[in-house]
């Protein structure tokens, strides 16, 4: 999985694709990017070959001396044995909105099965099926956004909000924002009780938002018809979010901000798609294998991109986040991880890997033009980590 190979992204849906066949795989962590090592087969060949996806048939006495050599105590490698393909769902809206999701994008492109789930499945209890589930263009606080100063003549608003009223009320909540509160705490428990959450774009930041201002009001009246508590910072609980503290919220209902987790609007003026990068940590294999897993790459410097939430202000972290990548220059954050209960969340600044900026309408990024997009992968190394167990090796 390092430059020579032709088709990284499809390389994950071959290895999903043998593991739903009941095949173990080992993930050879830093082992020339992070590969995949798997029993020879005509079928898996001809799958690759399929997908167009390069690999090298190596005899069983080759296979043993690179697992001697990941195992030697001086190299920065090491393996875990993924055991199953995970079951996925993507919590996303049925009616169709002006832009596409990344993750959806990917297990698309890699041939990776998914399951659409939403407000109606979540609080009907569907999670604990699932081993991951993906969060990504969301807004948890019942703002719808904040799409409201530019869009609320717009026939795909004027929908959306509809249809979450109508949900609202159905469960027998009288706002989107208690709706949505409902969900979030679902989606809590899902991750509590063992689960892996993985979110991207607006999910991270108002996941959490929601989860610290789950006893305050804090919309303006024309997203729940009333107005926000006076005091409704005051009453924030930093308690019981997964990553984030001390934010200020944005209470300008015409801002398209919800707080100052983003930095979005507090970035240089001169970044751009040439000067934005970001570093991935360079963990140890054999001590860090989580973390190491989730950076799995080709490349170790990757391109920035925007997003409604584009990377987290590093001084709203708590302490035992784990950071998996920033701009250390800038001092923020843009791929994070940490643990809640039994479970895993890892959030994902930006909007699109491959779309620096990605405005309302544009059409979806083909990835048949990214096939070995470093930032891609790091989507496809979350959606892995599930089906991994860590195996001290006899060699």
């Amino acid at each position: 999985m390092d430059e020579s190979q032709t088709n990284h992204l499809k390389s994950y849906g071959v290895a999903y694709w043998v593991l739903s066949q009941d095949v173990e795989v080992d993930w050879l962590l830093n082992y020339r990017g992070g590969s995949f090592m798997m029993p020879h087969s005509s079928v898996i060949e001809r799958e690759c070959r399929l997908r167009g996806v390069s690999f090298q048939v190596v005899a069983d006495i080759q296979a043993t001396q690179i697992l001697r050599e990941i195992a030697e105590p001086s190299v920065n490698m090491d393996v875990v044995k993924l055991h199953k393909a995970p079951k996925i769902a993507v919590y996303s809206p049925k009616n169709k909105l002006p832009w596409n999701d990344a993750v959806t994008l990917v297990l698309t492109y890699a041939e990776i099965p998914y399951d659409v789930v939403y407000d109606d499945e979540v609080l009907q209890g569907v999670l604990p099926l699932y081993d991951w589930l993906h969060l990504h263009h969301e807004d948890f606080t019942g703002q719808f956004g904040k799409f409201w100063a530019n869009y609320r003549n717009q026939a795909w608003y004027q929908e959306d909000v509809r249809l979450q009223e109508e949900t609202a009320k159905r469960h027998g909540f009288a706002k989107v924002s208690q709706l949505k509160l409902a969900v979030v705490h679902k989606i809590r428990d899902f991750v509590m009780g063992g689960g892996f959450m993985f979110a991207m774009c607006s999910a991270p930041d108002s996941f959490d938002v929601a989860l610290a201002a789950e006893d305050t009001d804090i919309c303006a009246e024309m997203f729940d018809g009333d107005p926000m508590d006076p005091n409704a910072q005051q009453k924030l609980d930093f308690s019981k979010t997964f990553a984030f503290r001390n934010f200020q919220l944005v209470t300008n209902p015409v801002q398209y901000e919800i707080s100052s987790i983003d930095v979005t609007d507090t970035r240089p003026k001169n970044l751009n798609r040439n000067n934005d990068f970001f570093t991935l940590f360079d963990f140890s294999a054999k001590w860090d294998w989580i973390p190491t897993m989730l950076t799995q790459n080709h490349a170790r410097v990757l391109h920035g991109f925007m997003g409604q939430t584009t990377a987290f202000n590093k001084n709203y972290l708590k302490p035992n986040v784990i950071i998996l990548g920033e701009t250390k220059s800038l001092n923020e954050v843009r791929y994070i991880h940490g643990t809640y209960g039994k479970g895993t969340w890892t959030f994902f600044g930006g909007h699109d890997p491959e779309d620096y900026q990605h405005f309302v309408g544009d059409p979806p990024t083909d990835l048949n033009l990214f096939p070995n997009s470093p930032g891609y992968r790091l989507i496809l190394n979350n959606i892995l980590f599930p089906a991994a167990k860590k195996e001290r090796r006899k060699t």
